[in-house]
C-alpha cells in the first residue's frame, strides 16, 4: 500500500482548509475587529462553527487513521528526523484538538451562547478569559507547526525525491 485511504486524503484536505481559513478569521479578522463592532458577531459565528465542523471531523478522522491500513513509514535514513516526522503529526492532532476545546470554553464563559441567541451584544474583550489566552497562544503554535509541516513536505518532495505527497493524494493505493 502506497496511498493512504481516499477518505484520510479527503479529511486531511477538507481540514487544512478549513484549518487555515480559521486561522486566518481568527488571526486576521477577528483580532482586528471591535468587540462594539456588529459584524463581529456573524464572522465570530462563522469561525465558531467552522471550529466545531474542525472538531468533529478530526475526532472522524482519528477514528479512520486508527481502523484504517497505513502506507509504510518513509525512512529519511535520519532518526531524529523520523522521530520528528512521528511527533509533529501527534503534535498536530493535540493541538488542534486544545484550541477547539479552548475556543468551546472561551465561548462558555463569555456566554456567546446565550449572546447569540438572545441578540445582546458581545463583552468588551475576551481577553482576560483564560480559555482565550491558551487559545491565542496555541493558534500561533499550529500555524508554525503548519509551516514546518508544509516545509517538510516539500523537502520530501522536492528535495528527497520520494514522492511523499502522492501518498496524501488520490489515485491507485
Amino acid at each position: 500500500m502506497k496511498r493512504y485511504h481516499p477518505l484520510l486524503v479527503s479529511l486531511h484536505w477538507i481540514l487544512a482548509a478549513l484549518i487555515l481559513f480559521s486561522l486566518y478569521t481568527g488571526d486576521n479578522i477577528l483580532e482586528e475587529m471591535s468587540n462594539a463592532s456588529p459584524e463581529k458577531i456573524f464572522v465570530l459565528k462563522v469561525h465558531m462553527a467552522t471550529g466545531l465542523v474542525i472538531l468533529a471531523l478530526m475526532l472522524f478522522r482519528l477514528i479512520v487513521r486508527l481502523k484504517s491500513q497505513l502506507p509504510k513509514k518513509i525512512d529519511t535514513g535520519n532518526a531524529f528526523i523520523n522521530k520528528a516526522g512521528k511527533y509533529s503529526h501527534i503534535l498536530l492532532y493535540v493541538l488542534v484538538f486544545l484550541i477547539t476545546i479552548s475556543g468551546l470554553s472561551t465561548s462558555i464563559l463569555a456566554d456567546l451562547p446565550n449572546i447569540f441567541a438572545t441578540g445582546g451584544a458581545l463583552p468588551e474583550t475576551f481577553e482576560n478569559l483564560p480559555p482565550r489566552i491558551a487559545h491565542g497562544v496555541l493558534t500561533k503554535i499550529l500555524f508554525a507547526l503548519v509551516i514546518l509541516h508544509l516545509s517538510a513536505s516539500l523537502y520530501h518532495q522536492f528535495i528527497r525525491k520520494d514522492s511523499l505527497l502522492s501518498r496524501m493524494w488520490f489515485g491507485k493505493s
